[in-house]
């Protein structure tokens, strides 16, 4: 199964989950009567709408390439994870509206609070696990959009958190504002998730460099870099969904021929690939040495070379990033 196939089928089960659990919390509120349980119910339709989109938007994704579409349908999922971003930020405010209510509200009979405890402590478990494999198959495979989905149902988890730990002291203290004080607190958390991945889906949307991700590859091509790579330059990655686009310009022998230069840009898609994975797309623009290059080139089986070797010159996020050929003095 590939990345794709996996992404969609996940983020389906989970808007499957998402719709039983949401059932679960109407009941306990049913059951109990508990304001606080409401509120997490109501946060909880986000998840269902939120598990609904994530579906659409992989669909979407895995569409293969078009006339229309060259990289493909991939950037969907930053739209989709913008709209489950304001989604959860809108659920954090109606949070926070349902708790300061409470406070402010008259008192109301509960009913049965232990029962609603168990019920609602049963979808934080189920929960939190739903959203810690999204979380890691989203990484795995790139897919902002799962990633997205596990945050919210983790994020979802934390609320539920605070509103069992309310309603346990409720249960044994009797004291009507606990639940709603600490509903806001948490509230607060899924306030600040919603922001994130609001700024991250952004991001993605105007092809905004991942600095994580460069500096973590320039680390990889650092390592390994063959004797015969003299040079790499003009390095940029563009995210579209679950794909990797990387374009850059390789320095090789200008005595290589055509064949043997593309065996270094092989070794080079080889080493990418093998270190992130076939969802990444590789452009690679192979450039021949100059004579200034020789000071920085430490190939020593070089029959042409002209000057000694001074320097090697380690690649970092800012000099593999400038659109021009290092010398010994860059």
């Amino acid at each position: 199964m590939n990345s794709a196939s996996q992404n969609l089928k996940i983020q389906k089960i989970i808007a499957a989950i998402s719709i039983g659990l949401f059932i679960v919390k109407i009941l306990a509120w049913y059951i109990t009567g508990s304001v606080a349980i409401l509120t997490d119910a109501l946060e909880s339709i986000v998840n269902v709408v939120a598990g609904l989109i994530g579906v659409y938007s992989l669909q979407v994704s895995a569409r293969p390439r078009d006339q229309d579409h060259p990289y493909g349908h991939g950037k969907v999922e930053f739209i989709s994870a913008a709209i489950e971003g304001t989604l959860i930020l809108v659920a954090g405010i109606l949070i926070i509206y349902e708790a300061v209510s409470n406070l402010l509200g008259s008192s109301h009979v509960i009913k049965k609070l232990d029962y609603g405890i168990y019920l609602v402590a049963a979808t934080a478990i189920i929960n939190y696990a739903a959203g810690m494999v999204c979380v890691n198959t989203g990484k795995k495979n790139n897919s902002l959009a799962l990633i997205a989905s596990g945050k919210h149902l983790q994020s979802d988890t934390y609320t539920t958190a605070g509103i069992i730990a309310g309603l346990v002291l409720l249960y044994f203290t009797s004291l009507g504002w606990i639940d709603s004080a600490v509903a806001i607190l948490f509230a607060v958390i899924i306030l600040i998730t919603g922001y994130k991945i609001i700024r991250s889906s952004i991001a993605g949307i105007m092809d905004e460099a991942d600095t994580g991700l460069l500096k973590e590859m320039v680390g990889t091509l650092n390592k390994n870099r063959s004797a015969n790579w003299i040079d790499l330059h003009n390095l940029r990655i563009i995210k579209y969904g679950s794909t990797l686009h990387l374009d850059c310009h390789l320095t090789v022998p200008w005595y290589f021929n055509v064949h043997e230069a593309h065996n270094e840009i092989d070794a080079l898609s080889g080493l990418v690939r093998k270190n992130y994975g076939d969802s990444v797309e590789l452009f690679v623009h192979s450039d021949g040495c100059l004579d200034y290059s020789c000071s920085i080139c430490d190939k020593l089986d070089c029959p042409v070379r002209k000057h000694p070797f001074e320097k090697k010159i380690d690649w970092t996020l800012d000099n593999i990033s400038s659109n021009h050929k290092h010398t010994i003095n860059s």
